[in-house]
Parts: C-alpha cells; sequence; structure tokens
C-alpha cells in the first residue's frame, strides 16, 4: 500500500505532462494553449502548481541507505540536518518557546517547531504529497463515473435516465459525511480510503451537471447530422457533445480538487482522516488548533498549514477558471 501511495503523485504528474503534450495537437486544444498563454494569472498560477507538484513527487521518491535502514524521501534528506528540539519555537528564534526554563534552539528554524520539537517548514511541505494524491485521485475517480453516468441519462433518457436518477438521489438523500463516516470505518483510514470514500460521495453534483448539458445538446443540429450519416452512439456521445461538456467539467472538476482538500481537513477534525504518521495540512491544522489557547500565542504551525491549503487551492481555482474559459467555443473570437 505505501509503495501504491508514493507511486500515486509520480504518475498523476506524469499523466498531466502527456496528456499536455498530446493534447496540444488536437485544433480544439492548439487554440486553447494560446489564449491561455496569454492570462497572466494563469501562468502563475499554474508556477505554483507545478512547485507544490514538484515538492509531492520529491516526498515520494526515496530509498534506504542500507537493509535495516528506515526508508527516506528526498524531502526528509534535505532535512535530516535539523534535528528535533526540545518544543515550541518561534519562527527564526534562537530559543524554544513556552518552557519554564527556555533552552538554546540546536538550529534556526525559518517556521518555527512544533509541540514536539518537529520543523514546521518540513512538516507543511510533508503535506504537499497528500494534498495532490487527495484533491487530484479523487478527482480523477469522480469525473468518469460522473460523466459516464451523466452522459448517458441525458443521452438516452427515458428508462436510463430514471434509473440513473433513481440511484443517484437515493444516494444524495443519504447525509454525506455520515456516508463518508461509514464507508471510512469500513475500509479503515489511509490516504487511498480516504480518495475512494471521497469519490463514492462526490459524484453526483457533476452527474447532475453533466446529464442537464447531455439533454441541451442532444437535440442540436450538429447531433441529428451525425445521427443521419449513421454514427453510433457511443462515437457521437465522445466526438460531438463530450468537448461541449468540457468547460463545465473542468470548472467542476477544478473546485472539486479544492473541496477534496478542504475535506481531508474536516475529517481530520473529526479523527477519521489521514494517520498521524502521515504528513498533513489536516493534522497539522488539527494539532494547532488548541495552541492559540496557549500563553504565548503559538500560532506559527495553524498559519502556516492553513497558508500552504489557501495559496494551492487559490491556484487551482485561478488555474481552472483560465482554463474553462480558454476552451470554451462561445468564448473564441
Amino acid at each position: 500500500m505505501n509503495i501504491i501511495s508514493n507511486l500515486i503523485p509520480v504518475l498523476i504528474v506524469v499523466a498531466m505532462v502527456a496528456v499536455i503534450v498530446r493534447a496540444r495537437r488536437e485544433p480544439l486544444w492548439a487554440e486553447a494553449y494560446r489564449r491561455l498563454g496569454r492570462n497572466v494569472g494563469a501562468m502563475v498560477a499554474l508556477v505554483v502548481m507545478i512547485l507544490y507538484g514538484s515538492v509531492a513527487v520529491l516526498d515520494s521518491i526515496g530509498w534506504s541507505t542500507h537493509k535495516n535502514d528506515q526508508r527516506k524521501t528526498i524531502i526528509d534528506r534535505m532535512f535530516s540536518g535539523l534535528p528535533p528540539e526540545r518544543t515550541y519555537s518561534a519562527p527564526m528564534a534562537r530559543f524554544t518557546t513556552g518552557e519554564p526554563h527556555t533552552h538554546r534552539l540546536a538550529h534556526k528554524h525559518l517556521l518555527g517547531t512544533d509541540a514536539i520539537g518537529n520543523d514546521v517548514l518540513y512538516e507543511t511541505l510533508r503535506g504537499c504529497r497528500t494534498a495532490l494524491i487527495i484533491g487530484c485521485l479523487t478527482q480523477l475517480i469522480v469525473t468518469p463515473i460522473a460523466l459516464f453516468f451523466g452522459m448517458l441519462a441525458g443521452y438516452f433518457g427515458k428508462r436510463v435516465d430514471d434509473t440513473i436518477q433513481y440511484v443517484y438521489t437515493v444516494l444524495d438523500s443519504i447525509p454525506y459525511i455520515l456516508l463518508l463516516i461509514v464507508l471510512l470505518m469500513v475500509m479503515g483510514r489511509g490516504i487511498l480510503q480516504i480518495c475512494v470514500a471521497l469519490g463514492v460521495t462526490t459524484w453526483v453534483s457533476l452527474c447532475r451537471l453533466v446529464r442537464g448539458e447531455t439533454l441541451k445538446h442532444r437535440d442540436r443540429d450538429y447531433v441529428r447530422a451525425a445521427r443521419a450519416l449513421g454514427l453510433s452512439h457511443g462515437r457521437i456521445m465522445i466526438r460531438h457533445i463530450l468537448p461541449n461538456l468540457l468547460p463545465i467539467v473542468i470548472i467542476t472538476a477544478t473546485l472539486g480538487i479544492s473541496a477534496n482538500i478542504l475535506a481531508e481537513t474536516i475529517l481530520s477534525y473529526l479523527q477519521i482522516g489521514v494517520p498521524p504518521d502521515i504528513g498533513s495540512w489536516g493534522n497539522m491544522i488539527d494539532a494547532a488548533r488548541l495552541e492559540l489557547a496557549r500563553e504565548p500565542i503559538i500560532w506559527w504551525s495553524l498559519a502556516s498549514a492553513s497558508t500552504a491549503v489557501f495559496v494551492f487551492v487559490l491556484a487551482v481555482n485561478i488555474f481552472g477558471d483560465a482554463l474553462r474559459d480558454s476552451v470554451d467555443p462561445r468564448l473564441r473570437s
């Protein structure tokens, strides 16, 4: 399981690069690339996403020097020269914080240390891998399911539409957080389990949107012309209807990535999120929420994790909006 979770960030990045390279050959995406390249905000957001993805990959690639040694990733080795301190220390401080007798720190820590003396910057960087997996892998589970059932319901209608609507209406009637807790209790705690549980519980909203858009496009002239030419239903849906669904799918998928990352924070608060031994912004926020009542206030762990979440979510949303505008045929000049 650990090997799979370590391979996932690398596979996600490689798959994205392959899709980008292949998509440039398509006329639709070639125009989208030109429009996207002129959007400064989108390019800045893309750079931020690449930085987060690079950190996630570095935290997934690791090895052990000796047979009995613990496996260390590249991020672990970058911070291996910083031994744990005794307790809290403020950013760039020289002494620990909150003890009757303060102690000199062995090293300066850019973002300070947490309750057990671990470097906050190190813990924040470790959270990138978890956020990338939960955000992207969950959406890779959600999007194909929603597209498949939504397009089937909207294109064929009648009994197919009634059956699919009945299934997702029943699923949507169950309280979201309750269903999520039950699934995680059955499958156990872990990154992959969280992705599957979130995927099972969050595909309904996108499915409804896809169904509604497919209903609008199935009777358009270009679809009728394709039927008259004898094209199969599958080819019509993939080649003619699906490209017109891309704008709404892209913006919904990017918002879904953000929502998945934020959902992990809520699950950590409920003590059913990522295990404590795995780096996670949700675990950092959960551990730091009671520290604001201390004297002096321990704010840097909460601020670091919250800022990391905010920057990543904002970059994903900005890039998603720009990408949606670039591929929307109605916005082309």
